[in-house]
């Protein structure tokens, strides 16, 4: 069962304009001049109950724009959606209650007051059961780690407990879809493999669907084996991750150190060579050669240790972008 159908949709801004200065100024108080910007341009895809999708772009590509319209913030200028059985832009009590939208660079809790405050007025909203309140809480406050941070006023929280403190009131009423928009922005490394496996685990736990945007690849690597790519407002890819690289990345990366110097000059008959020093190298090969080129660098000098590495995930993106096709 399809958790989100989208097809052709759209958004159009209509944009004001000015000349520059201060008569720029004044002639735009009596003759306004708009031009239409298109944020999103016809997407279709859909999205099975349970899934975790990650959906990539640049900035400006049309990623937060086409959340807030699966989330009915904003309204479309053209074609249609469904999120878990309903038109989210008419905005039904019983749809805002199964599904959370989460953005990293925006807040949701009181700045002002503690945590537990937000989570009790979230109580009300959702009109969760006291005994079903205590028992969400608890797990969450256990999962997260939110023991210390639940009677401190936000504003005095770490960006990191902040981030926590702010999925816990994103989910505290077991929603059935997450729309997380840059979940770890801001992290640091631990705080954010912490949020990945939280994520992962809400996922599994409650087959919960979920579509992500990120701009830290490792948070697509690690949480999901699909994604939706979209760039200048328009659906470029949408399929397996791992499809995507092997297109994009026909080459795979050998790390090597040596017991003994080897030059670069050595090297070149088993590939680039992109880094050297006397005792260590990096090499690309071929993906469909990386056994045999492997296996040459191993019987021919003398190897303490070696590792076969995918190109980096950023390379993979950025180059399809630049090629504006899949």
């Amino acid at each position: 069962m399809a958790a989100i159908e989208v097809e052709k949709l759209s958004k159009t801004f209509r944009v004001p304009e000015k000349d520059e200065g201060l008569w720029g100024s004044v002639k735009a108080l009596f003759h306004r001049r708009f031009r239409n910007t298109t944020a999103v341009s016809e997407v279709s895809f859909s999205i099975e109950e349970g899934e975790l999708v990650g959906f990539l772009g640049a900035n400006g590509a049309g990623k937060t724009t086409t959340l807030k319209m699966l989330s009915g913030l904003l309204h479309p200028t053209e074609g249609r959606a469904s999120v878990l059985g309903h038109v989210p832009w008419r905005r039904e009590a019983e749809f805002q209650k199964r599904f959370s939208l989460v953005m990293g660079y925006r807040s949701q809790l009181w700045w002002e007051i503690p945590a537990q405050e937000t989570f009790r007025l979230n109580q009300e909203i959702y009109e969760i059961p006291e005994a079903e309140y205590r028992r969400n809480l608890d797990e969450l406050v256990d999962l997260l780690d939110l023991s210390d941070c639940l009677s401190v006023p936000v504003k005095k929280l770490s960006l990191g407990q902040r981030m926590k403190a702010e999925l816990a009131a994103a989910i505290l009423h077991k929603p059935k879809l997450l729309l997380l928009d840059e979940p770890t922005l801001g992290l640091d490394v631990v705080m954010q493999k912490r949020l990945r496996l939280f994520i992962l685990d809400y996922n599994k736990r409650n087959n919960a669907t979920v579509l992500l945007t990120s701009h830290n690849m490792e948070d697509v690597v690690e949480l999901c084996r699909r994604i939706l790519i979209i760039d200048h407002g328009k659906l470029l890819y949408d399929g397996p991750l791992r499809q995507v690289v092997e297109k994009y990345a026909p080459l795979k990366v050998i790390r090597v150190d040596f017991r003994e110097a080897v030059s670069a000059a050595d090297l070149e008959p088993v590939g680039r060579v992109t880094e050297s020093s006397e005792l260590r190298a990096v090499v690309e090969v071929p993906r469909a050669e990386v056994s045999a080129r492997a296996a040459k660098l191993l019987s021919k000098f003398p190897v303490s240790d070696l590792t076969i590495d995918e190109t980096p995930i950023q390379d993979v993106v950025r180059r399809i972008f630049a090629s504006g096709e899949t």
